[in-house]
């Protein structure tokens, strides 16, 4: 497993990482993405304390991850459940 030495800025911390070659391109977006919702708030609520506007994307970061957890469950459900109905009409039809 190749890793590799990163340097991501959150903020105006400087964080140094090291991680898969494969992961690099995921993990920096991922830190733009953070930023992103970094500006936005500071903007937004006129904040200027890093650990609460760092707070407040963790906790929008959270909120996301569950509904996007609810929908793939949802989405498992309906799609075991379309499984199973074409079983039952393939068992009936042999």
């Amino acid at each position: 497993m190749e890793t590799l030495a990163i340097r991501l800025k959150i903020g105006d911390r400087e964080y140094p990482m090291r991680v898969k070659i494969e992961d690099e391109s995921k993990i920096r977006h991922a830190g733009k993405l953070i930023n992103e919702k970094l500006r936005k708030y500071k903007e937004e609520y006129g904040l200027d304390d890093n650990q609460d506007l760092l707070a407040m994307v963790a906790f929008d970061c959270m909120v996301e991850s569950l509904e996007t957890n609810q929908v793939n469950t949802e989405d498992s459900e309906h799609i075991k459940s379309s499984i199973s109905h074409i079983n039952a009409l393939l068992a009936k039809a042999l």
